[in-house]
């Protein structure tokens, strides 16, 4: 059957009525994603499209990359780690990749005679987007390499190598095990 253009739909579609309801739609559609913009206040337009499509469940962490990424981890090659799991995860979605990130802070920072601060910060930073993240806003990690596997143990050791108090001037320091 073959419809004229002036059937019953053509008519609804050309209506004023139908013409409001598409608009309103529209019009929620882009203020909903303005309001989720200002919420997740992403930096960069793949942050962007990582966080539409974590929202829609279809947001995916390159394995490869990801392999690559604890390859360097587990040979203790931090910068390059964290490179290899930048690509893995770019729009930083991913609460496992994002844990391993503020882990490859910890253990750069950490084995000085001091903690660095800024590597400290830098993977509280990563640890928080990891909780932010992960359903429930935990994270474990059964990884036997690993010394601390959750989120709590992580955050705990990040905010001991921040704290100043007369335990940073024991050299002795250098010979705790590692995290």
């Amino acid at each position: 059957m073959v419809t004229s253009p002036d059937s019953s739909v053509a008519r609804v579609l050309r209506s004023p009525a139908a013409a409001r309801i598409t608009g309103l739609a529209v019009s929620l559609a882009y203020a909903a994603f303005i309001v989720w913009l200002y919420a997740a206040q992403p930096r960069t337009l793949t942050e962007v499209r990582g966080g539409v499509a974590a929202t829609m469940g279809v947001y995916t962490v390159d394995p490869v990359a990801f392999a690559q990424g604890l390859q360097h981890f587990r040979a203790d090659r931090f910068p390059e780690a964290r490179r290899a799991f930048l690509r893995a995860d770019p729009a930083q979605r991913d609460d496992r990749t994002q844990f391993y990130v503020a882990y490859s802070y910890l253990r750069e920072g950490w084995g000085h005679f001091y903690a660095d601060d800024a590597l400290y910060r830098e993977g509280q930073a990563a640890l928080q987007r990891a909780v932010m993240a992960a359903p429930g806003g935990a994270i474990r990690v059964d990884d036997p390499g690993l010394t601390l596997k959750t989120s709590d143990e992580l955050a705990e050791a990040f905010a001991r190598g921040l704290k100043r108090d007369a335990s940073d001037l024991n050299p002795l320091g250098v010979l705790e095990k590692r995290p």
